[in-house]
């Protein structure tokens, strides 16, 4: 016998593994390996085999045995048991088994029952969307992994009469409907409190108070600390600490926690220095801005541009533009540009031989319409903002263009750039692009008279040094500098202008594309001129001349901006101080419909926004992502000029997907989360109907479902049965009964409630007339109230009475009489009990079923009922049925 376990814990809200192994016979072991993974990734699953494969190499060297490894599925088959699981967390998947009992359920959380033949997902009525969405994940992979991908998948919502055949089916496992109590709190649902930063050295194992103000010089590198933040610890690891002494400091993170009395969802996080997240770091008072990137995301980064140039897609890496140069267009070519200039508060379109001109004392509003494949019309919507431009055309750029995305239904990607920080897909939109000095806005020209400046604003005949750098279409952008020697580059091409004259140089180490692009863009702002080439070394005196002389200047290449990595934050606002959450190993599952996310590739911002956040917040796009850049430019020298993007959902452009392993269908899907992924997983067979707004309940359609499930219930013997009657053998039929009833005293209730606008007789009652009995009111005010010790018949009686008798007929006192006196009238035929029961071994014929105590001699009546005829007839309905149930006569 041997016994293999703890193969390879893969952080343990993932995975659970078990191994275990039989012998069969002396020289043969069969191996079974059971995974229960909880949504594994595909590298740990790899990492993890290859572990067992060198076990089970190394057992059949020691032992000297053979092994194989079988299907586990074969085991399951044997056997399956029905399990009820509990599934929390928006986002990380937490699964956990409970009990399989209804005491289990309550209206809070989502629940799996996975049973031999069919998955249920119990949605809870107070249960988080986001939650729900992620059970169905779960759900998918039992389905796959543990069914053979065959089984049904049915979705019962707490409260809700969605499919009669699975919400009955669903209680027929539970032994039949009752109402489901409260939650009860235990330690997984306490949720922790932040409290203050508080920083801890760790010291053989001692955790000793740091006090001051935080600041990274505390952090020593030959040291561990733990940084206490109430709902999160933190273990940061020095780079030079010993392994004992990293050991050492978990373990002394577990027993600060255990001593705390913290609740078991306390989050303990290990960090390397040189690693720290944007969560660590907000921590502490100052923390060094500009820090250069990891060697690890230098490494990637350059793996990512290389993988990219040859045209491999990578999920979480960062576009190649800052550092490469060969890369597929980001937008659609061929559309349609428009360019407009703010001028205090008026636009003035730029014309169109000047569109690409940009000059840094003024801001622009730029729109570009193009089409991406079969989809619709597609947006790219930016304000360009000028480094010397007024604060009032700044905010009246931001303006306009939010007006501008408003007029086309919030379908564009609106952007903000700033000059020097424009990213590829807007430089490409302008061939060639052109950043010129001064201004034209009325706002720059009074700023300059005000200030007693000198308007350096360019024109055509002035003198000007213009640099070509980049040669590709994301980097066809040249710039006016200087007009002095010391501004050359031997590895870069310029144009210089003086006057009618313009000069090509050419450094002796710029490329041949370069050289290319300097006569287009000299082409571009002055059509016809006759250019004179000057390489380097062979340059004129004119030349010089227009630079002011001769000066030495640099032939060192412009340092090109590091790839990091890209990362996914969640925000949130405690007690009005911003704060983010990292979403780690991101995907577009991440993206939830009902959040708004970051999205932080260090080049470039992208704030996504879901359709279904609310309208107002769905404004702030801008602002949050404002508050996000003055966070990171502190801790993570983010440039505070860096672009800014508003995406909605559905109108996610490549530059934004491209950071994903992008599904449009997910996108373009319509409804919450929970609706778009049991659609994309089930198909739309699926899909379930949004009943959040109270218009769509009720109405005859549901009430007629109900009915016809009470008439399957209380009609053995109909032809047609749902699926809820095909119940296991034990189940009595008082169970289904009171399912049916618990269906239509939600549709009642649910009628009820319905708004003021529908018919009083329609929404308030079942097809009962206006003069029903008391019990009627009963009914509906008493159900909720049963509890699960009472019985099923008494659930039954107290519900159902009033709906199967009334037909429009007053159930009073009249009624009561007519009863007695037909039962008068029976008096002369009468029968045994033995014959009368409902269960007889020799039952009599040619009686009304329905009154079968009718048809007892008055000394049998009173024995077996304890009362008269008279008496008996006297009650409500309702009540002689609970007496008639008791003893089988019903």
């Amino acid at each position: 016998m041997f016994l293999c376990q703890n193969l390879n814990m893969v952080n343990s809200t993932q995975a659970i593994r078990t191994l275990c192994c039989r012998q069969l016979q002396a020289e043969e072991v069969l191996i079974y390996v059971t995974f229960t993974f909880g949504l594994v990734k595909t590298q740990a699953r790899m990492k993890l085999e290859q572990r067992l494969s060198k076990l089970l190499n190394l057992m059949q060297f020691l032992v000297g045995v053979q092994y194989s490894i079988e299907n586990p599925k074969k085991l399951e088959e044997e056997e399956f048991e029905t399990r009820l699981y509990v599934c929390r967390g928006k986002r990380v998947v937490r699964l956990k088994q409970v009990p399989f009992s209804r005491s289990s359920l309550n209206h809070d959380d989502v629940f799996i029952l996975d049973t031999k033949d069919k998955i249920f997902q119990f949605n809870g009525a107070n249960s988080n969307i986001q939650e729900r969405a992620k059970a169905l994940e779960v759900i998918q992979f039992l389905k796959e992994k543990h069914h053979k991908g065959t089984c049904n998948v049915a979705i019962v919502d707490d409260g809700k009469l969605q499919a009669e055949s699975d919400s009955g089916e669903f209680w027929v496992i539970f032994g039949g409907f009752a109402p489901i109590g409260k939650k009860v709190a235990s330690e997984d649902d306490v949720i922790p409190e932040k409290t203050p930063a508080k920083l801890y050295s760790i010291v053989d194992g001692q955790v000793n108070t740091v006090d001051g103000e935080l600041s990274k010089s505390m952090l020593e590198n030959n040291k561990c600390y733990l940084l206490d933040r109430g709902a999160e610890l933190f273990v940061w690891v020095g780079r030079v600490t010993q392994v004992e002494d990293r050991k050492a400091a978990s373990q002394a993170a577990e027993e600060f926690v255990a001593s705390q009395n913290r609740p078991k969802s306390t989050r303990i996080t290990r960090v390397i220095q040189g690693y720290e997240t944007y969560s660590f770091k907000s921590n502490f008072d100052t923390w060094p801005s500009g820090s250069a990137p990891s060697a690890a995301e230098e490494g990637r980064g350059k793996v990512a541009a290389l993988l990219k140039q040859q045209g491999v897609g990578v999920k979480g890496m960062t576009k190649g533009a800052p550092v490469n140069e060969e890369v597929q267009p980001l937008l659609e070519g061929g559309g349609k540009i428009e360019v407009w200039r703010i001028n205090g508060s008026a636009k003035t379109p730029v014309p169109n031989e000047d569109i690409g001109k940009f000059y840094s004392g003024d801001c622009y509003t730029v729109l570009y319409t193009y089409h991406s494949g079969d989809k619709k019309e597609d947006y790219y919507l930016c304000c360009w903002i000028g480094n010397d431009s007024i604060e009032e055309d700044q905010k009246m750029a931001v303006q306009l263009a939010t007006t501008m995305c408003n007029s086309l239904k919030g379908r564009p990607v609106q952007g903000r750039v700033f000059q020097g920080k424009e990213p590829p897909q807007f430089i490409s939109v302008f061939q060639p692009m052109v950043v010129l000095k001064g201004g034209i806005s009325s706002g720059y020209k009074n700023y300059v008279a005000d200030k007693g400046l000198n308007d350096e604003t360019y024109t055509a005949d002035s003198v000007a040094l213009i640099r070509i750098s980049g040669t590709s279409v994301h980097k066809n952008k040249a710039v006016q500098v200087d007009a002095v020697a010391a501004s050359l580059n031997s590895n870069e091409c310029f144009l210089l202008q003086s006057g009618s004259s313009m000069f090509s140089w050419h450094g002796n180490q710029s490329t041949f594309d370069q050289q290319q692009l300097a006569a287009k863009v000299a082409e571009y702002l002055k059509p016809g001129v006759a250019v004179k080439y000057a390489k380097e070394g062979t340059e004129s005196s004119a030349f010089w001349f227009a630079l002011g002389g001769k000066q030495s200047y640099t032939s060192k290449k412009v340092a090109q901006e590091t790839v990091r990595d890209p990362h996914l934050f969640a925000f949130s606002f405690n007690k009005g101080k911003f704060e983010v959450e990292e979403v780690y190993n991101f995907s577009q599952d991440d993206l939830l419909t009902e959040d708004i996310l970051i999205l932080d590739t260090h080049a470039e911002l992208f704030v996504w926004v879901g359709q279904s956040v609310d309208p107002k917040e769905k404004q702030n796009g801008f602002e949050i992502g404002q508050k996000y850049i003055e966070m990171a430019s502190a801790l993570e020298g983010l440039s505070p000029s860096v672009p800014l993007y508003k995406v909605t959902e559905g109108n996610e452009p490549s530059f934004f997907t491209t950071f994903f392993s992008w599904d449009p269908a997910k996108a373009t899907a319509h409804g919450n989360s929970f609706q778009k992924k049991l659609m994309q997983l089930f198909g739309a067979g699926h899909a379930v109907e949004d009943k959040s707004n109270g218009s769509n309940q009720g109405g005859p359609t549901q009430r007629a479902s109900a009915l016809a499930a009470l008439s399957s219930a209380f009609n053995p013997s109909s032809g047609t049965r749902s699926a809820a009657v095909s119940r296991p053998s034990g189940a009595g039929q008082g169970s289904q009964r009171a399912a049916a009833v618990a269906a239509l005293s939600s549709v009642l209730t649910a009628e009820k409630k319905r708004s003021p606008e529908s018919s009083p007789a329609r929404s308030t009652r079942s097809p009962m007339s206006e003069t029903s009995s008391p019990a009627e009111t009963k009914t509906e005010n008493t159900f909720t109230e049963v509890d699960d010790s009472k019985e099923a018949s008494e659930v039954e009686t107290q519900v159902v009475e009033p709906v199967l008798e009334s037909n429009g007929e007053d159930s009073g006192p009249k009624q009561e009489v007519d009863q007695y006196e037909n039962a008068s009238e029976n008096s002369g035929s009468t029968f045994s009990y033995d014959q009368l029961k409902a269960h007889s071994d020799n039952p009599v014929t040619g009686i009304d079923f329905k009154r079968r105590e009718a048809y007892l001699s008055d000394e049998e009546f009173q024995a077996i009922l304890d009362m008269t005829k008279e008496a008996f007839y006297k009650l409500p309905k309702w009540k002689q049925d609970i007496h008639k149930r008791k003893v089988d006569l019903f």
